[in-house]
């Protein structure tokens, strides 16, 4: 893969399909000269040569790989195809956060506990190209159809789309510093139940624990061990609204093996005791079957 920069988008909300089809360029033909269409333009291409810029950058596209164009940029014909080309072409926008950055640059985008950093590669070649001309042919169907149905389809067929970019390119070492962090993300929210210290975080991914935080520390701008709090905290919340368990069992739950830890990180980060989060937040028939016991908490 190039040295092209990552697009990223924070969801939800999710980009959204707009249009697409297929284009086939006879020898001389060429992709339209265009600026500030007010959407990104993601070309794809089957067969033949495509030779596209976008302001100063321009690119040879040969089959099996892809671009996206900016909503904001010039795009134009860097010379006419020389050869049969067909392409797809997708117009989709977004109502979230996006940024473009080099891959030497993680950003300020970052998913958290409930929203997801989707990453889509500039430019890339696909390693199996013919799933994303199937998704492609799908889309395109969905697109032409006019029943209710035909706008969940495309809309699901896109997304699939955009999983199999995002997935593309973390094969790539070049963007390692995300993959990593992303993958100990996982683990520490599959495992926050219990006992997760940096080495055991370390053994799992099969890297440094000292790798592992500065990759950490880059894409979430914490360590592992202040974002397992984090994450810990916020099931900590859930549970307290969604339960009447008391509060020793939510301390055991969240991994807190310490009833006094939990209340006094729980008082530290969110500035109220669980007890008070709890009587905050819910009605008083939940409030009723507190126990002493919290009350003595």
């Amino acid at each position: 893969m190039s040295s092209d920069p990552l697009l990223t988008f924070l969801s939800p909300p999710l980009p959204y399909f707009i249009e697409s089809n297929r284009n086939t360029y006879p020898p001389g033909g060429e992709h339209p000269n265009r600026r500030n269409i007010g959407v990104f333009d993601l070309l794809f291409v089957h067969s033949g040569m495509l030779y596209i810029g976008e302001e100063s950058r321009t690119w040879e596209l040969g089959p099996g790989q892809m671009v996206i164009l900016r909503p904001d940029r010039w795009h134009y014909p860097v010379k006419p195809c020389s050869e049969h080309t067909v392409i797809d072409w997708v117009h989709f926008q977004t109502a979230g956060l996006w940024e473009e950055l080099d891959e030497n640059n993680c950003g300020t985008l970052r998913g958290d506990y409930y929203s997801y950093a989707i990453r889509l590669p500039k430019s890339m070649t696909l390693p199996f190209p013919e799933e994303a001309i199937s998704l492609f042919g799908k889309l395109h169907e969905a697109a032409r159809g006019t029943s209710h149905s035909a706008f969940w389809q495309r809309q699901q067929w896109f997304l699939h789309l955009l999983q199999l970019f995002d997935e593309g390119w973390r094969t790539d070492a070049a963007k390692a510093p995300i993959s990593v962090a992303e993958q100990a993300a996982a683990y520490l929210k599959l495992h926050f139940r219990g006992s997760v210290t940096n080495s055991k975080l370390g053994e799992a991914l099969g890297l440094h624990p000292n790798y592992i935080a500065r990759c950490m520390s880059e894409v979430f701008d914490c360590t592992p061990q202040q974002y397992l709090l984090s994450y810990r905290l916020d099931q900590a919340k859930l549970m307290l609204l969604q339960t009447n368990w008391p509060i020793s069992r939510i301390a055991d739950e969240t991994g807190f093996k310490q009833t006094p830890h939990f209340s006094r990180s729980f008082s530290d980060h969110i500035g109220i005791t669980p007890l008070l989060y709890r009587k905050r937040f819910t009605g008083a028939a939940l409030a009723r079957n507190i126990t002493k016991q919290e009350d003595f908490e």
